[in-house]
């Protein structure tokens, strides 16, 4: 490990201090935008308006593009690279194309999007546009996109590899939050709030948390309780939702791909998976950045909207909760601004401001 002037260890890349528990090796590619890494900040206040104490928030916002899927892609496209592929394809609500646009261009490879026309964040949708993916709009939902991309990444005759969560590597990535969490309270949290979508996510959390128990660096893994969008809910459901609908865009999918690891992730947690309505993700939205100063995308509510409906009903106290935030606030910033207040203007005097500020 290199060292700093000051003595300092210099921080390693995020695949290097995990290395023993990924699919890594010396052919591996050393590629990175210096992922990981994120704050796990407790949440004093809100703990306290919740009456939850030990309330904590993992703020993957603070990746290289903005969320948490470049945990699973510097892996994922590392390993394309390692394949030999000269391109990744991705279908996205947003997030994901953000992050492969970027990683694919780090590579030097071409980066391909599917995704539903005209629902998807601004902020996200630039983000791959500006970092130069191909990108294609459809008449469909994202469950539609997925299917697509599906097929033409295994057609024959293109060197092309698929980095949705569907790829292991994906998962292998993401996983390292639940050892960061781990590392960071040296200690498994009893509860992991996250919103669920695609459902990968809480799948690779939940197989963090098993290698770190497995591995004797914890004692015990936590309940996993997952949260989807009230009009997103198949888990709730039981079933596919054919039109999903939520202002949550990350988390606008009606047939997760993930749906049999993230029910097992349940299960075995002795977890659940819930749902919580646009309101209350809004409240809980709302809530972390006005109490707590955490700025997120929309979707990064839905966890702490379960754990504080949890509360209410009793179900939830004094246990060491970490929730979740997916995703940055400027991912969504239509959202944002449909939910503040206009700006109060004034004349340029001392005066005129006191009045508006109605001192």
């Amino acid at each position: 490990m290199t060292e700093t002037v000051r003595g300092m260890a210099a921080r390693p890349r995020l695949v290097e201090r995990y290395r023993r528990f990924l699919p890594i090796t010396d052919a591996t590619p050393a590629l990175t935008l210096g992922e990981g890494f994120t704050p796990l900040v407790h949440l004093r206040r809100l703990g306290e308006r919740y009456g939850l104490p030990n309330l904590h928030a993992k703020v993957e916002g603070q990746n290289p593009t903005g969320s948490f899927k470049d945990r699973g892609m510097v892996v994922a496209v590392s390993k394309a690279l390692e394949d030999g592929s000269q391109a990744v394809i991705c279908a996205s609500t947003g997030n994901t194309s953000a992050s492969a646009a970027a990683y694919a261009a780090a590579a030097g490879i071409e980066c391909i999007v599917v995704l539903p026309k005209g629902r998807i964040a601004a902020g996200k949708l630039l983000q791959a546009l500006v970092a130069g993916a191909r990108v294609v709009a459809i008449d469909g939902n994202f469950d539609d996109a997925l299917r697509i991309v599906r097929e033409l990444a295994a057609e024959g005759g293109r060197s092309v590899t698929l980095v949705n969560s569907v790829n292991p590597h994906r998962l292998e990535g993401q996983k390292t939050a639940a050892f960061e969490v781990c590392d960071d309270l040296g200690r498994a949290p009893d509860a992991l709030a996250i919103p669920v979508g695609n459902a990968g996510n809480i799948s690779a959390w939940w197989a963090g948390f098993c290698e770190y128990r497995a591995a004797g660096i914890v004692d015990t893994a936590p309940r996993m309780l997952g949260f989807q969008a009230a009009g997103a809910a198949p888990f709730v459901a039981g079933h596919p939702i054919d039109h999903p609908e939520t202002i949550a865009t990350a988390i606008r999918i009606g047939n997760p791909a993930s749906w049999a690891k993230a029910a097992a992730a349940r299960d075995e947690s002795g977890g659940r998976i819930d749902s919580v309505t646009d309101d209350e993700i809004l409240d809980a939205w709302r809530d972390l950045a006005r109490v707590e100063g955490i700025f997120c995308e929309p979707s990064s509510g839905a966890g702490v909207a379960g754990v504080r409906k949890l509360a209410a009903a009793g179900e939830l106290s004094a246990e060491l909760i970490v929730c979740v935030l997916t995703g940055a606030g400027l991912k969504d910033p239509a959202t944002a601004e449909r939910a503040v207040a206009p700006i109060t203007e004034a004349h340029p005097t001392a005066d005129a401001v006191r009045s508006a500020l109605r001192w």
